[in-house]
């Protein structure tokens, strides 16, 4: 099989990040399933969009449904779907916690769990997880608990399916940003967020894209964590 005819789920995909990662699939010759609640429907041939929660498991099983109908085969997953609330601790709400489950485990469990079992049949695969650097490196000035809880599973999830499927042809790997400049941060947070990195400046989207794509191209590496957060998880 050519790179030409692989497929990627790519979750959380109508902005940002996720539209980043769309397009760089679709410079590598991926055909791409692009889902989020309120996806827009795409002229490309090669790009499917699913629009539902990823939370619900019904949405899931249309992800993975019409990918096979489509083009037959899921090659990898990204689990970019995400969101992120900042709070102090006894400020989060109990909608909050449900929130943060639903979408950053749940939406994880719902979609991954059908996509490895595509994976598995057909002996190949990646599945990537999209975290974030405060999992290892809490700061006092980003209060951010439920992120660490739902995230931090996440990665633990990653180390452990990477080696429940080592010697089954499914790699799984996480890239864990710092800030990055999406629709998520205002302008006026970036010189705050910027000065968090040990470089002084937040990433880009392209930085994710670029960590995504290694993953995808380096066949020796699984259960990595990769951080791509200007050294935040080395320390200051």
């Amino acid at each position: 099989m050519g790179a030409a005819q692989k497929v990627v789920i790519i979750t959380g995909a109508s902005q940002g990040i996720g539209a980043a990662l769309v397009k760089g699939y679709r410079d590598r010759n991926y055909r791409v399933v692009a889902s989020s609640r309120s996806i827009k429907q795409s002229s490309d041939p090669d790009v499917l969009t699913v629009s539902g929660d990823v939370a619900d498991p019904k949405t899931a099983e249309r992800i993975v449904s019409q990918a096979l109908e489509r083009f037959g085969r899921i090659d990898t997953l990204v689990n970019n779907a995400g969101i992120f609330i900042a709070k102090p601790f006894t400020d989060y709400t109990d909608e909050d916690y449900a929130n943060a489950l639903a979408t950053n485990l749940n939406g994880f469990f719902n979609v991954t769990r059908r996509a490895a079992s595509e994976m598995e049949k057909q002996g190949s695969g990646h599945i990537v997880q999209i975290t974030t650097s405060l999992v290892d490196h809490a700061n006092s000035s980003v209060p951010s608990v439920l992120a660490s809880l739902t995230k931090g599973g996440l990665n633990a999830a990653t180390r452990s399916l990477a080696i429940e499927y080592a010697k089954k042809g499914i790699r799984v790997n996480a890239v864990s940003p710092g800030a990055i400049k999406t629709p998520l941060h205002g302008p006026e947070t970036h010189e705050f967020l910027a000065n968090l990195h040990p470089v002084g400046r937040m990433g880009e989207i392209r930085d994710i894209v670029d960590a995504v794509l290694y993953l995808e191209g380096a066949s020796f590496v699984t259960g990595e964590i990769l951080h791509v957060d200007g050294g935040q998880s080395a320390g200051h």
